[in-house]
């Protein structure tokens, strides 16, 4: 019992001392945990991407090709600026959506078409989308939907927000809008 007792109370304390130098003991500077950078936004690394993006690629804009200055998403897909939503626009709109992916582009898989591939296949897509959009989502890669819910305003980037809460209920967006996601054929529902 004796032998127990000692090992206990040896035990006990050098806890003791070892808690007591710890507190004592305060390191010549602070450890604080190293900061970790924000993320950057999804529009902030776009920009980047066009920032060393030819003006004569085929996926820069005509905008694009004119100043070599329009950011990605911010022309529509004539190359115009993307005006002010119209105050008679709706607050929210539900729509779906028929994805095309290509290289580059948010959650694309790894050999993904080339985005002058994809925007192709979105065009050859259109007049389908147009006639019966269950049949096109079909056609689209993952992600498309018939039904994508509802999306507030100031969600979506410029264009593809401008082009959806501009568009009549039921029908299909007539040009393919690019995203940071890939190719987009919206239908407001």
């Amino acid at each position: 019992m004796q032998h127990w007792t000692s090992l206990l109370l040896g035990l006990l304390l050098g806890t003791g001392i070892a808690l007591l130098v710890m507190s004592v003991r305060s390191p010549s500077t602070p450890v604080h945990p190293t900061p970790r950078p924000a993320k950057a936004s999804i529009a902030a690394s776009h920009s980047a991407k066009a920032a060393t993006r030819p003006a004569d690629s085929p996926d820069a804009g005509p905008a694009a090709q004119d100043s070599g200055t329009a950011p990605p998403f911010s022309t529509l897909p004539d190359g115009s600026p993307v005006p002010k939503l119209p105050d008679s626009a709706p607050k929210r709109v539900s729509f779906g959506v028929v994805l095309f992916q290509y290289q580059g582009a948010q959650y694309a898989p790894p050999g993904a078409r080339s985005k002058a591939e994809a925007l192709k296949l979105a065009r050859e897509t259109v007049s389908l989308a147009q006639r019966d959009f269950a049949e096109a989502v079909k056609s689209g890669d993952r992600g498309s939907t018939a039904d994508a819910g509802s999306v507030p305003r100031g969600i979506l980037e410029a264009a593809p927000e401008y082009l959806l809460f501009t568009l009549a209920p039921g029908s299909v967006c007539p040009e393919p809008v690019d995203t940071p996601r890939g190719y987009w054929l919206m239908r407001r529902r």
